[in-house]
């Protein structure tokens, strides 16, 4: 499997312009470190948008979903830094998402993300994966080296007492990821894949390309 783990928290957001260099400050020098070294959390990714909104998104993989209900990552969220109070205060059109990684095909992760935010119909979960897990096959697409399903878990999803910032619809929505080698690539790929409904039931509520700014995995860590 290409992503590390079965699960993953997603989040995004905008700040201000002036606040920009703050929240830049305290993801490279603090929050990163501090939520890849919670038990169960294998590496973290951090994206500002290329095309799409909100600007800044932070992928977050974890052995299992679980690690996301877990004693230790609901001390964090109940403990936060003077620095995380101060910066979580400036986020705008917040998006959290809790999911289990449902398909991942293809090998590795490239310097250019796509994103597809879609709605499944009630009832037909079943054949929406169905269609995307054949749609999700890298296969010989040109700069595109992996792709993944997201499924979000409503219960888990959504705003927390550190960041309330997260409320809002659609806490069950899935997301799709394509991993390319850049922007041109994964934007191809969104346009001809998934331009137009997959089964035809299911709401495409936004997509997006997000370029890699930097990664931090377990192993980096000074005791990693």
């Amino acid at each position: 499997m290409p992503l590390a783990g079965k699960g993953m928290l997603l989040t995004s957001m905008d700040v201000d312009p002036a606040n920009e260099p703050e929240l830049n400050r305290w993801y490279d020098r603090e929050h990163l470190e501090e939520r890849v070294a919670i038990d169960g959390f294998l590496e973290a990714r951090r994206y500002v948008a290329h095309r799409g909104s909100p600007k800044n998104l932070f992928l977050y993989s974890t052995a299992t979903i679980d690690v996301l209900d877990s004693p230790a990552y609901r001390a964090r969220l109940a403990s936060p830094t003077d620095w995380s109070r101060k910066v979580m205060a400036y986020f705008k059109n917040m998006i959290r998402v809790v999911a289990r990684i449902t398909v991942s095909r293809g090998t590795g992760r490239g310097a250019a993300l796509g994103i597809v935010r879609l709605r499944p119909p009630s009832g037909g979960e079943d054949e929406l994966r169905a269609a995307l897990r054949q749609r999700l096959d890298p296969g010989e697409l040109d700069g595109i080296i992996s792709m993944h399903l997201l499924e979000s878990d409503p219960k888990l999803s959504g705003p927390t007492t550190e960041i309330p910032a997260a409320a809002g619809p659609g806490a069950g929505d899935w997301f799709v990821l394509v991993d390319g080698t850049g922007v041109d690539a994964v934007s191809t790929t969104l346009a001809t894949r998934f331009g137009a409904s997959v089964t035809g039931s299911e709401t495409q509520i936004s997509t997006g390309v997000y370029r890699l700014m930097w990664d931090l995995s377990k192993s980096d860590l000074p005791h990693g």
